[in-house]
C-alpha cells in the first residue's frame, strides 16, 4: 500500500516549519516541500538587506542543509496552479503532482492597492531579490549626486509607515551618515520622507511607546506625513492627496512598503479569498476540502474578540507550521486534532541596530533593551527555522554596542 503523500507549498516560516515538524514526528507519509528558491530566508529581516546594514546571505540558508532528506523530499519550482478538485499541483518546471493532504504556505507579495505607476517606479521589499535591487538602488542614487549634485537623488520617499517602512528608516538613518563618507555626498542634505494614508502611526503599540518610536526616526531627519492616501507614482515623484489637495514629492529613490497580500496563485486557483488570504476552519483547513491547508500569509485565522483576522506575522506562521505538522501526524494515526489556537507573545520592533520598541510578555520595552529582546526574538526564529548549527552560523550576537 501507498504511503500518503504530503505536499507542503512554500519554505518560509510556515511551510518550513510544517516540514520539520512532520519529520521530528516520524510519520509515516511520503513528505514534498516545494520552494521556488533553494533557501529559506528570514522575511522579517529584508528591510536591513534593503537598507544595506546586512547582505542577504546573513538573513538566509539553504532548505537542504536543515531537513532531512531521508523523511523529506525538496523540489526547487514554482507554483503555477493547485488543482484542488483533483487533488493536483502544477509547477513551471516539474508539471503535475499529486497529494493525499495539501499545505498552503506560498507567503506574501506586495500590494499595490491598484496605485498607478506603483511598480513601474518604486521597489518593494517582499524577498531577498527586490531588497538587495533597493539597496542598489538607494545607493545608486547617492552616489550620482557627486556628480550631478541634484538634490533629488539626495530625497527618499517611503511609501508606507508600517512595521517594515519604519524598521527600514530605522536602518537607513544608521547607515547614510557612513554612506556619505564612502559616496562622497552631504549628509545633512539628504531628505527622507515617509508618507501614511492613516492619521496615525504604530497603531500595534501605545500611544506613548509609538510616539517614542517616531520621535527617534524624527530627531534623526525623517519626515512624516500621515492621513495623506497615495494616489500615483511617477517616475521620481510620489503623488498624494493632503486635505483635498493633491501634492507632488520629488524623490529619486522610491520605496514601496505600503502593506503584502498573499500569492495571487491563491485566488487563481479558485479559492474564496480577500487579498490572497483564505478564512480557514479551526484546524486550519479549507472549507469544502479536509484535506487543504491555509498557513501562513496566505492565511486568515480570524480573532474571536476582535472579530477580525489575526495580523499576518512570523509569529503566527510559526506557530501554525507547529500546530500543523502536530494535527496531520494525529490525522494520519486516526486521531482526534484539537482546534488550533495563537498565543501572541508580544511584537518587537527594531529602529536600527541599537534601538527597538515593543511588547514582551505583557511589557513593554524601549531603546537599548528594546534592541536586546529583537536579536533574541530573531535568534528564537533561527533556531525554531534553521535549528542550533543555523544559528550560530546567522545569529545576532552583537549586543554590545
Amino acid at each position: 500500500m501507498n504511503k500518503p503523500k504530503i505536499v507542503i507549498l512554500g519554505a518560509g516560516y510556515a511551510g518550513l516549519k510544517t516540514a520539520k515538524q512532520l519529520q521530528k514526528k516520524n510519520v509515516n507519509a511520503e513528505i514534498i516541500l516545494v520552494n521556488k528558491n533553494e533557501y529559506h530566508y528570514e522575511s522579517t529581516q529584508l528591510h536591513e538587506v534593503a537598507a544595506g546594514t546586512e547582505p542577504g546571505s546573513k538573513i538566509s540558508f539553504n532548505i537542504a542543509d536543515v531537513i532531512d532528506s531521508n523523511k523529506v523530499t525538496f523540489i526547487q519550482d514554482e507554483v503555477t496552479l493547485i488543482k484542488k478538485e483533483e487533488k493536483k499541483v502544477i509547477l513551471a518546471k516539474k508539471g503535475e503532482i499529486s497529494y493525499d493532504y495539501l499545505v498552503i504556505a506560498l507567503g506574501f507579495e506586495s500590494e499595490t492597492f491598484g496605485i498607478p505607476g506603483v511598480n513601474e517606479f518604486s521597489k518593494p521589499l517582499v524577498d531577498i531579490k527586490t531588497a538587495e535591487a533597493a539597496r542598489q538602488y538607494l545607493d545608486t542614487n547617492l552616489a550620482n549626486y557627486a556628480k550631478s549634485k541634484n538634490e533629488a537623488d539626495l530625497s527618499i520617499a517611503v511609501c508606507g509607515a508600517g512595521f517594515t517602512s519604519i524598521e527600514y528608516l530605522g536602518e537607513i538613518t544608521n547607515r547614510i551618515p557612513k554612506l556619505a563618507e564612502k559616496l562622497n555626498f552631504p549628509a545633512d542634505k539628504v531628505k527622507i520622507t515617509c508618507i501614511e494614508a492613516m492619521p496615525t502611526l504604530l497603531p500595534m503599540f501605545s500611544e506613548k511607546l509609538g510616539t517614542y518610536g517616531i520621535d527617534v526616526l524624527k530627531k534623526r531627519g525623517v519626515n512624516f506625513i500621515v492621513g495623506t492616501p497615495i494616489k500615483e507614482i511617477k517616475e521620481n515623484t510620489v503623488v498624494y492627496e493632503q486635505e483635498g489637495e493633491l501634492k507632488e514629492l520629488t524623490a529619486n529613490t522610491v520605496i514601496w512598503t505600503t502593506g503584502v497580500r498573499g500569492s495571487a496563485v491563491v485566488g487563481e486557483s479558485g479559492f474564496d479569498e480577500r487579498r490572497g488570504r483564505v478564512v480557514v476552519e479551526s484546524d486550519l483547513s479549507v472549507a469544502g476540502f479536509p484535506e487543504v491547508f491555509m498557513i501562513g500569509d496566505v492565511s486568515a485565522v480570524m480573532d474571536g474578540d476582535s472579530g477580525r483576522p489575526f495580523p499576518t506575522t512570523a509569529q503566527i506562521a510559526l506557530q501554525q507550521g507547529a500546530y500543523l505538522g502536530n494535527a496531520l501526524a494525529a490525522k494520519l494515526n486516526n486521531q482526534s486534532v484539537e482546534a488550533f489556537t495563537y498565543k501572541p507573545l508580544g511584537t518587537v520592533a527594531s529602529i536600527g541596530n541599537n534601538v527597538g520598541l515593543g511588547n514582551v510578555m505583557g511589557k513593554e520595552v524601549k531603546g537599548y533593551i528594546g534592541s536586546i529582546m529583537k536579536k533574541n526574538i530573531i535568534n528564537k526564529s533561527l533556531v525554531t527555522t534553521g535549528g542550533t548549527k543555523t544559528l550560530l552560523k546567522k545569529g545576532r550576537f552583537d549586543y554590545y554596542h
